[in-house]
């Protein structure tokens, strides 16, 4: 098989492939920029359905690969170094967008497992975003400090939307849990709460999960609920 009709074949291939259309001598010129007219294509092309490496399905249709034909591209390309490097790259990319939205999964149900069993705000930044998730917010106002208090309830609403990721980021952190009780919190607007928050690590990604409150909260309960639902992102 002289280099043109292999170069006719693999555009044959791999337009069939992308398209699942016919592909006729004119496309074949227009796409491929094989440098003969599209008489000498016709004839090449006749030339391989000869030798039955494509074939057309109907009258005035384009040609289609056959398993010949396949076969061919197959024992030919199948391995070059092209194909490899666009592959590796396409799959590392893939495997780096699954890993994050498994991550995400297992934070997404920590925080709203959290949410069930404490009457706070659960949060926890997530993977690949520099920003956070939060459920309970509704549980929270509930609470005699703010349900009365405009002010307060603005303040920590404000915090939640605007600059929580920063503020957080910022918390010396680390695998244990700690608590932060009143002032010791440092985000100001929001000093008349408690901050609970760890970090945890998953699938590669690192985050904070934590609880927010008011400072009556119950801290051994708050505390052990947190533990278990950074167990279950770190699992």
């Amino acid at each position: 098989m002289i280099d043109r009709h292999i170069k006719i074949l693999k555009a044959i291939i791999r337009s069939f492939t992308d398209t699942a259309i016919p592909v006729g001598s004119k496309f074949l010129v227009e796409k491929y920029e094989i440098e003969v007219s599209p008489a000498t294509i016709r004839n090449d092309m006749a030339i391989l359905e000869k030798e039955g490496f494509i074939t057309q399905p109907y009258t005035s249709a384009g040609r289609i690969p056959t398993s010949q034909g396949y076969r061919f591209f197959v024992d030919q390309f199948l391995k070059t170094q092209k194909a490899k490097i666009k592959m590796q790259e396409y799959f590392e990319e893939q495997k780096e967008l699954y890993f994050e939205e498994r991550a995400k999964e297992k934070v997404y149900d920590a925080v709203g497992i959290l949410s069930r069993v404490i009457p706070n705000i659960s949060f926890a930044s997530m993977p690949g975003k520099k920003r956070t998730f939060y459920l309970g917010l509704a549980n929270m106002l509930k609470q005699p400090e703010f349900s009365n208090n405009l002010a307060e309830t603005t303040k920590i609403i404000e915090v939640l939307e605007d600059e929580f990721f920063e503020k957080l980021t910022e918390l010396d952190l680390d695998n244990t849990i700690k608590i932060y009780i009143g002032e010791e919190n440092i985000i100001p607007q929001i000093q008349s709460c408690s901050l609970i928050a760890t970090k945890y690590k998953t699938k590669g990604y690192e985050g904070i999960i934590g609880i927010l409150g008011p400072m009556r909260m119950d801290y051994a309960y708050n505390h052990i609920a947190l533990e278990y639902a950074a167990e279950m992102i770190r699992e």
